[in-house]
């Protein structure tokens, strides 16, 4: 069973991350990591507290508690998906700053060259935030903005989401069946 990271930031988009939960939860061992500000997101966005992602093969660890297992470069995983992913949190990831539980883990998986996928969810991005994308790039993140595509005839916001969500399960080499391949 594949291991993985989700961390849940304060940008706007939290559906993507429910979404990415719904389909790995019974396919993964997974670890659940929510900012402060991710936790109030999901509640004005969606309605859900943190536990929602409790249970099962699901740890849910606080962002406050750094010193745990899953941000020492022993604790082996697949992958760390930072999703929505605040500007805030990559300026401190590209700069090497790790305060909060989300940034250590981000910090280790690139130091051990694991996969750290990045979902930004802002729109403009202004220079800073650039040369910070780019920096986590160059450190070996993957950059994955949540900008959904529309040439397979998307319909609805679900149909957004989920484009969004397969490119992920795609990276992470998860199955996934409900975005097929593009056909021209």
């Amino acid at each position: 069973m594949k291991r993985f990271v989700l961390a849940i930031t304060g940008a706007s988009g939290v559906c993507y991350a429910k979404r990415l939960f719904d389909c790995l939860q019974s396919n993964a061992e997974l670890h659940v990591i929510v900012s402060e500000r991710g936790a109030e997101l999901l509640n004005l966005e969606l309605g859900l507290k943190v536990s929602y992602f409790a249970g099962g093969n699901v740890t849910v660890y606080k962002n406050s508690r750094i010193n745990t297992s899953i941000a020492s470069g022993s604790f082996s995983l697949d992958s760390m998906i930072i999703i929505p992913a605040s500007m805030g949190t990559i300026g401190r990831i590209a700069s090497g700053v790790s305060e909060t539980l989300i940034e250590r883990v981000a910090d280790v998986t690139l130091k051990e060259k694991r996969k750290l996928i990045v979902v930004p969810r802002e729109t403009p991005f202004s220079t800073i935030h650039l040369k910070n994308l780019l920096t986590l790039d160059q450190a070996g993140a993957l950059i994955l903005p949540a900008s959904p595509g529309f040439y397979q005839g998307q319909n609805s916001m679900d149909d957004l989401i989920d484009f969004i969500v397969a490119r992920i399960m795609d990276q992470i080499g998860m199955a996934q069946s409900f975005l097929p391949p593009y056909k021209s």
